[in-house]
């Protein structure tokens, strides 16, 4: 398999959030030869292998107020990587991954690339 970048989707209307959090246009999801998937919100990151991944969902789109910058879930644990409100991608995984805020590891990752649907493809499940 060959290394494949998902960059965001990035709303401009919330570009001072984006610098402040240090989010730039080469941030993403990256499917590595390797296996591995790594997903960059500016200074936050996200590694685990492919095999840890269950499932994917393509969904929105959200409220912006629960979809843009970098959240918690206020339902589970899982951590959201979001640049716009319009569609992403949910990713969730088999074991937990450490946590990148809040107190908890994470069991779900939810990110606003611009192609959901080739991301999900790209991760196979």
């Amino acid at each position: 398999m060959k290394t494949k970048h998902f960059p965001y989707r990035l709303d401009k209307r919330w570009s001072v959030l984006f610098f402040a959090l240090g989010v730039t246009e080469k941030d993403g999801v990256t499917i590595t030869s390797k296996g591995e998937l790594i997903a960059s919100f500016g200074r936050f990151r996200v590694k685990t292998t492919l095999s840890n991944i269950d499932h994917t969902v393509v969904d929105g789109p959200h409220r912006w107020y629960t979809a843009v910058g970098l959240r918690l879930s206020m339902t589970d644990d899982g951590v959201t990587f979001g640049t716009n409100h319009y569609k992403g991608l949910s990713i969730a995984f088999v074991k937990r991954i450490p946590r990148v805020i809040g107190f908890r590891k994470h069991s779900l990752l939810w990110v606003s690339v611009a192609d959901p649907e080739g991301l999900a493809a790209a991760i196979g499940k």
